[in-house]
C-alpha cells in the first residue's frame, strides 16, 4: 500500500463496553441514539458495513459489505480522547489520567495565579458552553481566567479574544503544562477562547496542550522509515507533535473533511491521519441527537465521494476514539466500543468481529506498509489485503 488515510469520528461509539457500569456508562450506544432520530441516512457507511457490525442490532444489514467491518473495545483506562487516540497508535495506557471531579486543588490554582498574574473563576466541573454564559461577564470585568475541567482529564481555560488575546490564552496553558505534572499531569490543558456578547460564542482557535505519548506509536514507526505522517484536526495536539512530519490543524468537520480531500489529491506515501471533532465537541457533549446524526449525513455524503476518488494502492480506515452518546445522562463521554470500517481496492470484504485493542488498528496500519515493528495491538492486515 502507498497511502492510508485514519479518519476518526470523535465519539461515534457503538453500544456499552462490558465495563461501562464502572464508568457510569450503563446502556449507553452514540449509534443507537442516533439512529433513534428517525433521520439518520448513511448508506455508504451502510456498504461498508457499518450495521453488520457485532452487535449493532439497528438498520439494515447489508448482504455483501463492500469492506472489512468489526468493532473494538479499549484497554486502556479511560474513556476521552487522549487515550483513545494513543491506543488507536499502539500506546496503551494502563493507568487513568487524573481527574478532579472537585476542581483543582488550591496549589495548583496558586501556583497557576502567581505564573499568570490573573486570578480565576470557577475551577469546577462544567460544560464548557454554559461556563462561558455564567462566568463571562465576570471574565470580562475582572480579567480573571475562567478554569474548569470535565469528567475528562483536562484542564481547561476560557478567556474572552478582546480581554486576553489569543497567543497570551496559548502561553497560560503552556505555563500550566508545566505546572500540572506528577500526580496533577491531566491528559490535556485546553485553550478555550469566545468572543462576542452575552451569552458568548467560543471560536475555532481552541488549542490542545496534551502530554507526550510515553512511547512510541505507529506515528514514530512511520516516520522513522520515511513515510509521510500527516495529522488533520485535532491529531498534532492529541500527540503533542510527537511521530507526525506534515499537519493542519484546524478545527471543524467541514474545514478537516476539505483538508483531507486535499491531500487525497496530492502524491504523498503513508499516513494521513484525521479527526472530526464535532460529532463529539458540537452535539455528543452537547446532547443534541439531531445534530448529530445530521453531521453523519454530511459526512456520508462526502464520504462518497472520497470513495470514488481513491487510488488502487489507498486504504481508507473509519473508526472512533470513544463515545459520546447524545441522550445518555450528563454532558460526558461514554465507555463504548469503536466501529472500524476498512475500504480500499486490495483490501477484501470481512467480518473481523469484536476486538479487545484499539492499538490493532496502528498495528494493521503498519502491516499494510510491511513493517515488522512492535507496538500495543494485533495486526489484522493479514486478515483482508488481497493475496495474502
Amino acid at each position: 500500500m502507498k497511502r492510508v488515510f485514519l479518519i476518526v469520528l470523535d465519539s461515534f461509539g457503538v453500544g456499552e463496553m462490558p465495563d461501562a457500569n464502572d464508568f457510569g456508562d450503563k446502556g449507553a450506544n452514540t449509534l443507537r441514539s442516533c439512529f433513534n432520530t428517525g433521520i439518520l441516512n448513511v448508506p455508504n457507511m451502510q456498504k461498508l458495513g457499518l450495521f453488520n457490525i457485532d452487535g449493532v442490532e439497528l438498520g439494515e444489514k447489508t448482504p455483501a459489505p463492500a469492506g472489512a467491518f468489526m468493532r473494538i473495545s479499549e484497554r486502556s483506562k479511560g474513556k476521552d480522547t487522549t487515550t483513545g487516540h494513543w491506543e488507536i497508535a499502539g500506546c496503551v495506557s494502563e493507568k487513568a489520567f487524573p481527574t478532579f471531579p472537585d476542581g483543582f486543588p488550591p496549589e495548583i490554582i496558586e501556583k497557576f495565579e502567581k505564573a499568570t498574574g490573573r486570578k480565576v473563576l470557577c475551577n469546577k466541573p462544567y460544560s464548557g458552553t454554559k461556563v462561558i454564559a455564567d462566568y463571562g461577564e465576570e471574565h470580562i470585568k475582572t480579567g480573571a481566567l475562567i478554569v474548569y475541567t470535565s469528567a475528562d482529564s483536562v484542564f481547561q481555560i476560557a478567556a474572552h479574544e478582546s480581554v486576553v488575546p489569543v497567543e497570551e490564552l496559548y502561553e497560560y496553558c503552556r505555563m500550566a503544562r508545566e505546572i500540572l505534572t506528577g500526580d496533577y499531569a491531566v491528559g490535556r490543558v485546553i485553550a478555550r477562547p469566545f468572543e462576542g456578547e452575552y451569552p458568548f460564542a467560543r471560536t475555532s482557535r481552541r488549542h490542545d496542550f496534551s502530554l507526550t505519548p510515553p512511547k512510541d506509536t505507529a506515528l514514530d514507526v512511520l516516520s522513522r522509515n520515511g513515510k509521510d505522517v500527516i495529522g488533520i484536526g485535532k491529531i498534532y495536539d492529541i500527540f503533542a507533535g510527537k511521530g507526525i512530519t506534515q499537519c493542519d490543524r484546524k478545527i471543524g468537520n467541514g474545514e478537516d473533511m476539505k483538508i483531507t480531500s486535499d491531500y487525497q489529491n496530492r502524491d504523498f506515501s503513508g499516513l494521513c491521519f484525521t479527526n472530526l471533532v464535532d460529532f463529539d465537541m458540537q452535539y455528543g457533549h452537547r446532547r443534541d441527537p439531531n445534530g448529530y446524526a445530521n453531521a453523519l449525513n454530511e459526512f456520508d455524503k462526502w464520504l462518497g465521494d472520497f470513495i470514488v476518488k481513491m487510488h488502487s494502492d489507498d486504504v481508507l480506515i473509519i473508526t472512533a476514539d470513544h463515545g459520546c452518546d447524545p441522550t445518555h445522562s450528563g454532558t460526558d463521554h461514554t465507555r463504548e466500543y469503536i466501529p472500524v470500517l476498512v475500504f480500499g481496492e486490495k483490501i477484501k470484504p470481512a467480518d473481523l468481529g469484536t476486538r479487545n485493542c484499539f492499538g490493532d488498528i496502528g498495528a494493521s496500519i503498519l502491516g499494510f506498509f510491511n513493517i515488522d515493528e512492535k507496538i500495543d495491538g494485533t495486526s489484522f492486515s493479514d486478515e483482508i489485503i488481497i493475496g495474502e
